[in-house]
């Protein structure tokens, strides 16, 4: 990994914030119904559960996908832009996971048009997204990776904070609806940490390879996601 500037690391914990406006707390991708259906009962199950989550779904697709659009967003290659945009939009498979990457895109570009992010440069990126909103969608990958090279931020570090946000709302889910104790859930997220390290480096392999290997075979979690629209006792969204 390169240097990290100290303003190069604000600009990626400001970003990997919880407290970013987004909603991304309001969802569990598949855990909550994981635990109605028994899946999930305790931390040891819950760990076991992000950490396949982890291993299996966004380290072979979400990050490495995320990865290309990063790459697509520095080489200002509008074309693979939309098409990454694109793909990642159709590997959600249930409604709720399509409308949760649509939500978090659209608040995250309406966030970054609001505020000085990235300076005057910036313009024209923040009409791309724009343009992906008012068309097909903008994913949320695709909004946080052209975030990242505004500030220039180095892709391993800026995929390092995409992945903890993500990770620790995984254990922010599990610690509401399991429930976990504050203690438990903080014990799960430090045990996950080097998992999250291994995950980030299969997806760099993954988005280096030619064509990219992108797999998103999770045929439980495709099924959680859709028992969980009709799951009649619920704290989120997905």
């Amino acid at each position: 990994m390169a240097d990290l500037s100290i303003q190069g690391l604000c600009a990626l914990l400001h970003l990997a914030s919880p407290q970013l406006p987004v909603g991304g707390f309001s969802y569990s991708q598949g855990l909550e119904a994981a635990i109605e259906h028994g899946l999930v009962t305790d931390a040891d199950t819950a760990r076991t559960w992000i950490a396949d989550a982890l291993a299996h779904g966004f380290a072979r697709c979400e990050a490495p996908l995320w990865l290309l659009l990063r790459r697509a967003w520095s080489a200002s290659d509008e074309v693979a832009v939309h098409e990454w945009n694109q793909w990642f939009i159709a590997s959600r498979d249930s409604r709720e996971a399509r409308a949760e990457t649509l939500q978090m895109g659209w608040s995250l570009h309406s966030l970054l048009r609001s505020v000085p992010w990235g300076g005057e440069a910036f313009a024209p990126r923040i009409a791309q997204l724009g343009a992906l909103v008012e068309g097909p969608g903008l994913a949320y990958p695709t909004a946080f990776a052209c975030a990242c090279a505004a500030v220039d931020a180095d892709e391993d570090h800026a995929l390092l904070a995409y992945g903890f946000a993500w990770l620790e709302n995984q254990v922010a889910a599990a610690i509401k609806a399991v429930p976990l104790g504050q203690v438990a859930g903080q014990s799960l997220l430090l045990a996950l940490h080097p998992l999250l390290e291994q995950a980030v480096g299969e997806a760099r392999r993954r988005a280096s390879d030619t064509p990219p290997r992108l797999d998103t075979m999770l045929p439980q979690w495709s099924v959680l996601q859709a028992r969980h629209e009709h799951q009649y006792s619920r704290l989120f969204r997905s």
